[in-house]
């Protein structure tokens, strides 16, 4: 076995593949070409597209050439993978904007670390398609009663899959023809999700080219306690700063599951294989120890190491371990005759990151999850004024683990 195929195994990037055997040989001789494709249907990539930028760049690592895909044009139609109902769909504007604000942190990423690759948009040839040849030249390629044996369209057909959804098979092998013919590329890689997509790819290149490509997929991440990967109560872990913290999203590594400790070491940090399943051994409290490293190290190669650590100190600061970087707690600002004059606890708590409306927050205290300043709230009708404040203002608390700072100007 290839040492870049054996590296994913063990890192737990690898679920299934077209041709292992003759793809390992082929990664082990020579300089592959290989792409992933992500969609930009958000406004920034969260924890979510961390997979398939981890196997990106450990294949990159390994001296092969990273072609990152970014979907300007397929997100304009929708990928119904893995989903129950069709995506919504977003005006050119949006997903320019959101294909020019991916491609900066793909790019970040990969130099982080220590990889680097060359972007491409798939609207540069997907958008001018004369729809007429594509479906003579590509379109006869395809059978209807094969695609309906992929699972994505199975399922999507018990709640409704639309005919412009259906297309995205055909688009999305193109790419792969498209990167074949021009950039080089023989390997397709991403979520187990896309093994129908990939497999049509690699069955279109070598019907249209008469050559061989591969397809290998990674298995999707789940958390050990049922939870989605990458979501809170808060909504989706985004790497982008202005929309979840440094602070917040080392927490969130910092308060996975033990039983996730060494998966996610392993999957998300560029850690020695034997040093991830030491930590991961750890138990009881010294497994605290293992995933201050796991949210150290994934913090560090998303918002940088300086930022990561202000993070580390925060979160020990707010669990009493010291009072140095708090600055780092995500914060709102308010002014002295606001607190003066009392705020409603619901109220207070709803304009944080901690609860997205009143209601929440009232379930929050009816709970008794809510604390200001380590005091339990459990009147929802209380009102928190200047007897709460210590030092610089309040520190909010949700749970066991979740903080926001109120600053008193």
């Amino acid at each position: 076995m290839s040492e870049p195929l054996r590296t994913l195994k063990e890192r737990g990037f690898f679920a299934q593949c077209t041709n292992e055997d003759e793809l390992g040989r082929l990664l082990g001789r020579e300089t592959v070409g290989f792409y992933v494709g992500i969609d930009p249907t958000y406004e920034s990539m969260h924890i979510g597209h961390l997979v398939p930028l981890y196997a990106m760049a450990h294949l990159a690592r390994a001296g092969h050439r990273a072609v990152p895909l970014i979907g300007g044009g397929t997100a304009r139609i929708g990928d119904p993978s893995g989903k129950t109902e069709s995506r919504k769909m977003l005006t050119v504007e949006q997903i320019n904007a959101n294909v020019e604000t991916m491609s900066a942190q793909i790019t970040r990423f990969l130099e982080a670390a220590g990889a680097s690759g060359s972007i491409v948009n798939n609207a540069e040839w997907l958008v001018g398609l004369n729809y007429i040849e594509f479906l003579r030249d590509i379109g006869r390629h395809f059978s209807v009663n094969r695609m309906l044996t992929f699972e994505t369209y199975r399922m999507r057909l018990e709640t409704g899959l639309s005919f412009i959804e259906f297309n995205y098979q055909l688009l999305q092998s193109f790419d792969f023809l498209e990167l074949y013919r021009n950039h080089g590329v023989k390997l397709q890689i991403g979520g187990d999700d896309q093994w129908g997509n990939i497999v049509a790819g690699v069955d279109l290149i070598r019907r249209v080219e008469g050559g061989e490509a591969f397809g290998l997929t990674f298995p999707l991440v789940t958390r050990a306690d049922g939870k989605k990967m990458g979501k809170t109560e808060a909504g989706a872990i985004f790497l982008d700063a202005s929309l979840v913290s440094p602070y917040e999203f080392y927490q969130y590594w910092r308060n996975v599951p033990d039983a996730d400790v060494e998966k996610f070491l392993l999957g998300f940090t560029f850690l020695p294989t034997d040093e991830c399943r030491r930590l991961g051994e750890l138990k009881d409290r010294e497994s605290n120890d293992a995933k201050e490293v796991l949210a150290l190290e994934a913090t560090a190669l998303i918002h940088g190491r300086e930022a990561a650590q202000q993070a580390k100190e925060a979160a020990r600061s707010a669990f009493g371990a010291g009072d140095s970087g708090m600055e780092a707690i995500p914060e709102i600002r308010i002014e002295r005759r606001e607190l003066q004059g009392g705020i409603g606890v619901l109220d207070l708590f709803s304009r944080t990151d901690l609860c997205s409306s009143r209601s929440e927050a009232r379930r929050l205290v009816q709970q008794g999850g809510a604390r200001i300043n380590e005091q339990q709230i459990t009147d929802v009708d209380a009102v928190i004024d200047e007897s709460f404040e210590v030092g610089a203002g309040l520190l909010l608390k949700a749970g066991k683990k979740r903080y926001f700072r109120v600053v008193v100007n």
